[in-house]
């Protein structure tokens, strides 16, 4: 599917229940859990020993979960392009909830709903829920709403 294109963060206004998404699949590797491990310094057995990891409670290792909460910066321009703005900020996030765990050889994939626009200091301001789904799996990962801050393209002086 392709992203949602939206010409001017001003016209996010008013698209409260948009649905986004969903994402195309995206394969969470070893090799990715080792490089966010190394990243961030957590290198917990229940995400780098895959050998240790097959004994205990998932059956091998799994990602960690602000490795699939990070992915949501990957997910969230495939599901919405908003165009026409100088400066696009990551405001934050609320409402993070890890629900299931990511085993290591699985498909994420996001899909996403607009929940919020309003005009903030000058500029657009979209909170967007995404829920990072697990392939075959009923429950989703994570769920998280993400908030973008969109300023306006300057106008050129005459």
């Amino acid at each position: 599917m392709s992203a949602l294109v939206i010409e001017t963060p001003g016209a996010l206004l008013g698209r409260e229940g948009t649905a986004l998404g969903p994402t195309d699949w995206l394969t969470i590797d070893q090799a990715r859990v080792d490089r966010f491990a190394d990243a961030t310094g957590d290198h917990q057995w229940i995400h780098v020993d895959p050998v240790r990891a097959a004994e205990g409670p998932f059956g091998g290792t799994i990602a960690h979960g602000y490795l699939t909460m990070s992915l949501v910066n990957y997910f969230l321009p495939q599901m919405i392009d908003v165009r026409g703005f100088s400066m696009g900020v990551n405001v934050g996030a609320d409402r993070l909830r890890f629900l299931n765990p990511v085993r290591t050889g699985s498909r994420v994939r996001g899909t996403g709903e607009i929940v919020g626009v309003e005009e903030v200091k000058g500029a657009i301001q979209s909170t967007v829920r995404i829920t990072v789904e697990i392939e075959g799996e009923t429950k989703p990962a994570c769920v998280i709403d993400t908030i973008s801050r969109y300023y306006p393209e300057a106008t050129p002086h005459a």
